[in-house]
């Protein structure tokens, strides 16, 4: 018993040293000492990255490590993120992209201001309502999310190149330089990257093209460590760089996406491609405990969503009601069905659509919600319905945060909807189709992938952006960078991003705590509280008495986030996809 007690206490010794050796050692990379450290980061559990200059949190390694070489050669956040968003492309292909879409956030130091970029894919000129009902006036989810038809017309390149072009510093092929060399001369697959790709097999096993290129001859996998070499993407960056984005929407790469869906019967057209544009917009703004929210406006639901919960919760002590509470969850879960009741019924396209966002964003309205709530109370889905307002992704998404040496921060989501999209590759060009047409509500009151209920606000009509539940967020304290978060999920997007605020702002936690803590959600119908493992036997058990319908699955979200405290930067890497880094220097 001596020797064993002797043994185990050696061996806890030796698992503290190397954690304090690891801490010191990120800390060393990072040119920040562990003694430099304020106190509470110092003794958490969860231990963040740190930084003084800048960081870059991405979910893939070489876009961090290639954002982060920008940012060291003098670079701003712009230019470090458009590196990011084109390297991610290629190393990242089950959701970083040329042929999605997506939506940035921008903070400029120099002035203060926040704007939103729009880069979100539209329908192209051909759909109509009927597009995607079969014969007896059902949707068919073949057409929507698995054929050509399915394909938004494309926004990454255009977004990409304008805000390099209005707010960055570098040349286009400068950011582009990263991604070429590695679709050139190849990369190892992660481990990741080669379960991804298997579980896509099935799907792509359809599509020649994309079997050619992520599959070696007769099929076989590439295991991990094999080098993955994207010759037509890098020819297709090449002209991008050389050429500009002009090249995507109305050179050669226009016309082989225009004559590929000719031959498959797809509805994307070279005047599709040379018309679509993207937009600047004003961002949702809100507060919280004396915080600043900005976050996406619509045709994203998450930021005008997210404020709307944000300011529900504001009228609850939260902090005193302890995290992952009963208490705190219940209103946590009320407050998400009457922002996702919302959702069904209020947002689009604001270009079509005159979207409520003042009404639903403000103090009052959530007031009047949170009037309708108190610890204890379970309000069933069947009995919210959408407020009444004055008439005035895919889970496989992916999001990426930066932040510079003079404060300016990006916040960037995008993606192809499911994992690779529709999985359909353009021959010539190893562009992978997103699958993005799904995201519009094809019939009133039909669920989409994510069991998220639409109306006529997100119908499809042509040129019209498909709503979204992306949900790119910077806040400010006093105007100055305090976090900058987001991530992937499709509909469990927003409710991620909410606890990664209420984590740091009501129960101050770390980036990394905020991060790694079990998630809730609810999204109004299905009327189930979804949660992930590690909330307590007794609180679900409480949850269960007062009459949710419990639900655990699998891991929500994968946030990837920024705070600054300070002199210091702390980023984190959601641990729920493996193969993500924040690093900065």
């Amino acid at each position: 018993m001596n020797n064993f007690r002797r043994d185990s206490f050696i061996l806890y010794a030796a698992l503290v040293v190397a954690v304090l050796l690891s801490a010191f050692v990120s800390a060393e990379t990072a040119g920040v000492h562990a003694a430099d450290l304020p106190e509470p980061d110092r003794k958490a559990i969860f231990h963040p990255v740190y930084a003084r200059n800048g960081m870059v949190v991405s979910e893939e390694r070489y876009a961090t490590e290639a954002g982060l070489q920008v940012l060291r050669e003098g670079g701003n956040a712009v230019d470090a993120a458009v590196t990011v968003g084109f390297v991610l492309a290629v190393t990242f292909p089950r959701a970083g992209n040329l042929g999605g879409g997506g939506f940035m956030l921008v903070r400029l130091a120099e002035t203060g201001e926040v704007v939103a970029i729009d880069y979100r894919e539209k329908a192209p000129l051909a759909v109509t309502a009927d597009t995607f009902l079969d014969s007896n006036g059902n949707v068919d989810t073949e057409k929507s999310r698995h054929s050509v038809l399915s394909a938004g017309v494309p926004g990454t390149v255009a977004g990409l190149a304008f805000a390099l072009e209005k707010y960055g510093t570098i040349p286009l092929e400068k950011a582009i330089r990263p991604a070429l060399l590695l679709a050139k001369k190849g990369f190892p697959v992660s481990e990741n990257l080669a379960r991804s790709l298997e579980d896509a097999r099935g799907r792509m096993e359809n599509e020649p093209e994309s079997m050619r290129i992520f599959f070696k001859e007769g099929g076989e996998a590439y295991a991990p460590g094999e080098t993955l070499v994207q010759k037509d993407l890098a020819e297709t960056l090449k002209l991008i760089s050389r050429h500009g984005p002009e090249a995507f929407y109305e050179g050669e790469i226009a016309a082989k996406i225009s004559r590929f869906m000719s031959e498959r019967g797809g509805l994307i057209t070279e005047r599709d491609l040379k018309e679509y544009r993207t937009a600047l917009r004003e961002p949702v703004r809100g507060t919280y405990r004396g915080y600043e929210i900005y976050s996406m406006p619509p045709p994203s639901s998450g930021g005008v969503h997210l404020v709307e919960m944000l300011n529900i919760l504001e009228g609850f002590p939260l902090g005193e009601y302890g995290h992952n509470t009963a208490r705190t969850i219940n209103l946590m879960a009320e407050a998400m069905k009457f922002a996702y009741a919302d959702r069904s019924e209020h947002l689009g396209d604001p270009d079509f659509k005159e979207v409520p966002v003042k009404e639903l964003t403000s103090k009052e309205y959530a007031a009047k919600l949170g009037e309708r709530m108190s610890p204890g109370r379970v309000t069933p889905s069947v009995r919210i319905k959408p407020g009444e307002m004055p008439r005035e992704e895919g889970p496989d998404t992916t999001h990426f945060s930066v932040i510079d040496s003079k404060g300016n921060m990006v916040s960037n989501t995008y993606t192809l909807n499911f994992d690779y999209g529709s999985k359909i590759t353009v021959p010539g060009t190893g562009i992978l189709l997103n699958n993005e047409m799904d995201d519009f509500s094809m019939k009133p009151g039909e669920p989409n992938a994510y069991g998220l209920v639409g109306g006529s606000a997100n119908a499809p009509e042509p040129r019209k952006r498909m709503l979204s539940s992306m949900t790119p967020t910077i806040v400010l304290k006093d105007g100055e960078p305090f976090l900058v978060t987001g991530s992937p999920g499709g509909s469990l997007i927003i409710t991620t991003v909410l606890q990664i605020i209420t984590n740091a702002l009501d129960f101050g936690m770390n980036i990394s705590e905020a991060t790694n803590a079990p998630r809730v959600h609810h999204q109004w119908l299905p009327d189930k509280l979804r949660i992930e493992k590690g909330i307590s036997r007794d609180t679900i058990r409480i949850l269960t008495e007062r009459g949710y319908t419990i639900e655990t699955g699998n891991t929500m979200g994968s946030a990837q986030s920024i705070m600054k405290k300070g002199e210091f930067i702390y980023g984190a890497s959601d641990p729920r996809r493996p193969g993500g880094l924040a690093e900065g220097y």
